[in-house]
């Protein structure tokens, strides 16, 4: 009698090992692995390895490049993110917190894409048709091509496929849907995956734009195995608390474009739609307090005029408070271990916090320079100029040095009004503002 094969599966990443192990050496979750029995070892084993034609290695120079169309969702900021519009046959996976906007702004999508005359079906699997009407009423997206299905059934759905042609998908969400032949829950690694893999198909063998909506965890990451965002051609996340105004859309996979523009949108009562004029949206000028400076960061080829605000008070416990919201904490410590190296000025004894307006996470440098131009002017109660920007990195010591795109950085700046410039050096064209150029931290002090 033939041996039967045990594989268990962790439920967390998707790794798979013939013995049961507390702790997943992948992900290093405990307590995560599942005993697959033999048909659901037999699904992993197909979507691991999908068969195909016999290839032969042909030449770079002899392929012909591929030409991508897009259409337009009717969405600015979407189509940035997307990077031009929406590819047909492209599977497209929309993460994010709960109440943050992705059916919304998806519904709406959907709607708009229907009103081109595409056909166009939202496939829910948390809420009812009836739910999504009134929704829709809202928004004021009914449209005779958006088609509504209520099913958690992958096998439904795909007979509804087989009734009517559609161009636009919309799957509200994976978590939800799941395949009459495997015998484990909706979402579980082995749902997802396979769901995942024949949504894929069904993108890629009739053409169709998909649309995938997700849960996140906790720490902020996609439920489910890793597996899935490595499947889908796009992979778009949500920033931002969903208690906000401004949403932004983050591209973080794009196999057809690129992956450093972000979409910024509004959350109105007739629903989630891109923000316009949001050059001024993400600092105020109007009141002029110590402990604010205001610095230009690219997002993609988009430049943003964000405040900095920085609160320094004395502490009152051993352990001084070094708290930041959209700023890298680590950098935060080693730019006041500067301060304190080459100003010479006590924080030590005082509690830092950090805040970066409009819910943006600043990921480069060039925020440096405004960083500490706003410890030091909270530090000292003395208000900056909103007429003045500072655009510089900080290194370890206590050089300010240039970043890319300065150029860009200060005709935005020149559009909001902005007059003065602090830089590490002179741009390349004639700059549109008055720039000072500061290549020493040590410098700041001339300005305070």
């Amino acid at each position: 009698m033939a041996k039967k094969k045990v594989l268990f599966e962790c439920q967390h990443c998707g790794l798979t090992t013939p013995k049961w192990m507390g702790k997943c050496t992948n992900c290093g979750a405990w307590d995560s692995f599942v005993e697959l029995n033999e048909h659901q070892q037999e699904v992993v084993k197909q979507t691991k390895s999908t068969t195909s034609k016999a290839a032969k290695a042909q030449s770079i120079n002899d392929i012909v490049e591929e030409e991508i169309y897009r259409y337009s969702s009717l969405d600015p900021e979407l189509d940035n993110v997307l990077g031009g519009g929406v590819v047909p046959g492209s599977l497209t996976l929309i993460g994010g917190s709960p109440g943050v906007g992705k059916s919304t702004l998806l519904l709406k999508v959907g709607s708009n894409i229907a009103s081109l005359g595409k056909n166009v079906l939202y496939v829910t699997g948390e809420e009812s048709e009836g739910q999504i009407k009134l929704r829709a009423n809202r928004l004021n997206s009914n449209q005779d091509k958006l088609y509504l299905l209520s099913e958690i059934r992958l096998e439904q759905i795909l007979i509804d496929l087989e009734h009517r042609s559609y161009e636009f998908i919309i799957i509200d969400s994976i978590q939800t849907i799941y395949s009459e032949a495997i015998t484990s829950a909706p979402g579980s690694v082995t749902q997802v995956r396979q769901v995942t893999f024949e949504l894929m198909r069904i993108a890629k063998e009739r053409d169709i734009a998909i649309f995938i909506i997700g849960h996140i965890t906790k720490e902020g990451s996609i439920a489910g195995p890793r597996v899935l965002e490595h499947m889908v051609d796009t992979v778009l996340y949500f920033e931002g608390d969903s208690s906000q105004e401004l949403r932004i859309l983050r591209g973080f996979k794009n196999r057809f474009g690129p992956t450093s523009e972000i979409g910024v949108f509004e959350m109105r009562a007739e629903g989630l739609v891109s923000a316009t004029d949001i050059a001024s949206r993400f600092f105020n000028r109007n009141s002029t307090q110590s402990g604010s400076a205001l610095t230009v960061i690219m997002e993609g080829s988009r430049p943003i005029i964000l405040e900095v605000q920085a609160l320094v008070s004395e502490s009152h416990t051993p352990n001084s408070k070094r708290q930041a919201t959209g700023f890298d904490n680590n950098r935060l410590n080693m730019l006041l271990a500067l301060l304190e190296r080459k100003l010479e000025i006590p924080l030590s004894g005082y509690d830092v916090f950090i805040n970066i307006t409009g819910g943006i996470k600043i990921t480069e440098t060039a925020a440096d320079l405004a960083i500490l131009a706003a410890i030091i002017s909270s530090f000292r109660d003395r208000a900056i100029s909103k007429e003045t920007i500072f655009i510089g990195e900080v290194s370890l010591v206590g050089d300010v040095r240039e970043v890319y795109a300065l150029d860009v950085r200060l005709k935005e700046a020149k559009m909001q009004n902005i007059t003065k410039a602090l830089v590490a050096k002179k741009p390349l064209e004639k700059s549109p503002i008055k720039t000072f150029i500061v290549d020493e931290v040590t410098k700041l002090l001339e300005w305070y």
